[in-house]
């Protein structure tokens, strides 16, 4: 059973923001998660994510001054966990359609309310055999430095195959058409491979 942790609140075609349920449940940047439609899986790349307030334009304050350790805070408030929420938006690079894998974007996007599921290792090793989503990372535009959300995603998807070494390689090489001309910013998500 995929691990459930968020539900989307916002929604587009290529991209989607879910709320944890679990404060601080927050998953990796540049990990692979997925949702279900009635129609698809889509699935998407953690490219941002954050803890705050659940009402807009009222921040949290400093509550420690008191208390040992961040924990005690928490255990002093109760309330907290109740103030605060964290979300994460991923980055849509493939759908699954039948038993039939696409690395492009779906028709239409996932819906609110959809649950939002961690990938399971072997579905990111299936997902990543192919390196067709790189396209997506490399031309989108992100709140985030595109070299540090593809090598974030790839050092993450490198963990669940077997020769991890031999999978970044491979995307190192695809990088390299893709980005061909931009040395640069190939040289630095290479390094962030590390």
């Amino acid at each position: 059973m995929p691990q459930k942790i968020g539900e989307i609140i916002e929604t587009s075609t290529p991209s989607f923001t879910a709320q944890c349920y679990e404060l601080y449940g927050l998953p990796p940047l540049g990990s692979l998660v997925k949702t279900q439609d009635k129609s698809a899986e889509l699935y998407g790349i953690v490219y941002h994510a954050c803890t705050a307030s659940l009402e807009p334009g009222r921040k949290p304050i400093a509550r420690g001054k008191d208390e040992a350790t961040e924990e005690a805070i928490y255990k002093s408030n109760p309330q907290l966990t109740k103030l605060l929420r964290s979300e994460f938006s991923a980055l849509v690079v493939g759908h699954k359609t039948g038993d039939k894998l696409y690395h492009y974007l779906p028709p239409t996007p996932a819906r609110i309310h959809s649950f939002v599921y961690a990938c399971a290792p072997e579905e990111v090793k299936v997902f990543s055999e192919s390196l067709g989503f790189l396209s997506i990372l490399t031309t989108a535009r992100l709140p985030i430095a595109p070299d540090e959300l593809i090598a974030a995603a790839l050092r993450q998807m490198a963990q669940a195959h077997d020769d991890a070494q031999a999978f970044l390689v491979r995307a190192g090489k695809e990088l390299a058409v893709l980005l061909s001309g931009q040395f640069p910013v190939v040289k630095s998500i290479l390094g962030r491979l590390k």
